[in-house]
C-alpha cells in the first residue's frame, strides 16, 4: 500500500483490510473483486493484484511461511527490489538498503552530487548501519519524507545538516511536471436502494475490470472539455461509452480528483441512464464489496449514497 501511496492516506484502508483479510491464507481464498473493493481508493490496483497472487503463491506454495531475505521476496508477484529489500531489513533484519524517491532526495543532497540509477544503491549500501538495517532504513525514509522534502526543507531541524552538502535545494533541480487541467462528466442514476454502474474493460490499461459511473456528454451550456492531443492523451483510459441525457439534467455535484499529473474538475448529473448502456444495478448494501473506482467511491459518498469520509485524492 505504500509503494506511490502517502502514509496519512494508507491508514485506514491498512486498518480496514487487515480486518477482512487477517492471514495471508484468507487473503489467498478470497475472490479477486472482494480485494479491489477492500483497495478502492488507493489507486494503482495492478498493486493489490499482485498482493493477491503473492498470497496465493505463499499460502498455497510455501506452507503459508514468507521468504525471509531480499532474494527470495523478489520471487513473489509484484515484489520489487525496493519492497524487497524493506520487508528484509525491517521484518527479517538483513543487512540490505532501501532506496526511494526519499531515499533518493537524501542521497544527493548529503553528498551534493547527482545521482543515477545503481549510484543511488551503492550510496545507500555505503551509509547502511549493518548491526540495525531496519531502523536505519527506516530513518532514511521518513528523514526524506518529513524533514528532507521536496521544497523548502526543514535543514535547521535536520538531525544530519552537519554531514550535508548542500543544506537545502540542489542546484538546477529538475521542476516537477505542471499538472494537466481537465474536465470530466458522469451520470449518476440512483433509484430504489440501487446504483447504476458499468466495469471497465478487462484489457484497459488503468483499473480494469473496476466498477464506476457511466461517463456523460457535458449538457449543453456547461463548459466544454479542452481539445488537443493532450486531452486525448490524458482521457484514453476513461473513456466509455456515452450516456445520453436528457436536455435539462440536474447537475447533483462537482468536485476535484487528481490521477498521476493531471487534474479533474469532475461533474455529476443526475439523470437516467440511456438503455444501450451497458451496466449493472448494484443495491446500495452490497456496494462496500464491489470494486469501485476512487472516483466512484468518492462521488458516491459525496452524495451521501454510502458513508464514508470523502478523501481529496
Amino acid at each position: 500500500m505504500l509503494q506511490q501511496t502517502r502514509v496519512a492516506a494508507v491508514i485506514v484502508h491498512y486498518h480496514e483490510f487487515l480486518r477482512r483479510f487477517p492471514t495471508v491464507e484468507e487473503l489467498a481464498r478470497a475472490r479477486q473483486a472482494s480485494v479491489l473493493a477492500a483497495w478502492s481508493g488507493l489507486g494503482y490496483y495492478r498493486r493489490a493484484r499482485m498482493l493477491h497472487a503473492a498470497a496465493k503463491v505463499v499460502a498455497r506454495g510455501r506452507d503459508g511461511k514468507f521468504p525471509a531475505t531480499a532474494e527470495g521476496l523478489r520471487a513473489l508477484p509484484g515484489v520489487g527490489r525496493y519492497t524487497s529489500a524493506a520487508i528484509a531489513s525491517i521484518a527479517f533484519g538483513e543487512p540490505v538498503a532501501v532506496v526511494d524517491g526519499n531515499v533518493e532526495r537524501v542521497l544527493q543532497r548529503v553528498s551534493g552530487q547527482r545521482l543515477a540509477g545503481e549510484e543511488f544503491w551503492l550510496a545507500a549500501e555505503k551509509l547502511l548501519d549493518r548491526q540495525r538495517p531496519g531502523d536505519f532504513n527506516q530513518a532514511m525514509m521518513e528523514l526524506g519524507a518529513t524533514v528532507c522534502t521536496p521544497r523548502t526543507p526543514a535543514c535547521l531541524t535536520c538531525p544530519v545538516v552537519e554531514l550535508c552538502a548542500t543544506r537545502g535545494e540542489m542546484p538546477g533541480a529538475a521542476k516537477a511536471p505542471r499538472q494537466k487541467k481537465r474536465e470530466i462528466d458522469y451520470l449518476l442514476d440512483y433509484r430504489d436502494g440501487a446504483v447504476f454502474l458499468v466495469q471497465r474493460p478487462q484489457d484497459t490499461r488503468l483499473m480494469a475490470g473496476m466498477w464506476e459511473l457511466p461517463e456523460a456528454d457535458a449538457p449543453s451550456g456547461a463548459k466544454a472539455q479542452s481539445n488537443g492531443a493532450g486531452k486525448i492523451a490524458a482521457l484514453k483510459a476513461l473513456r466509455r461509452p456515452k450516456a445520453k441525457r436528457a436536455p435539462t439534467p440536474e447537475a447533483c455535484i462537482t468536485l476535484k480528483h487528481s490521477i498521476t499529473v493531471t487534474d479533474y474538475t469532475v461533474r455529476v448529473w443526475r439523470q437516467t441512464a440511456s438503455s444501450q448502456v451497458e451496466g449493472k444495478w448494484i443495491p446500495v448494501e452490497n456496494l462496500p464489496r464491489v470494486a469501485l473506482t476512487g472516483l466512484a467511491r468518492k462521488i458516491l459518498r459525496k452524495a451521501e449514497i454510502i458513508a464514508g469520509p470523502i478523501r481529496q485524492v
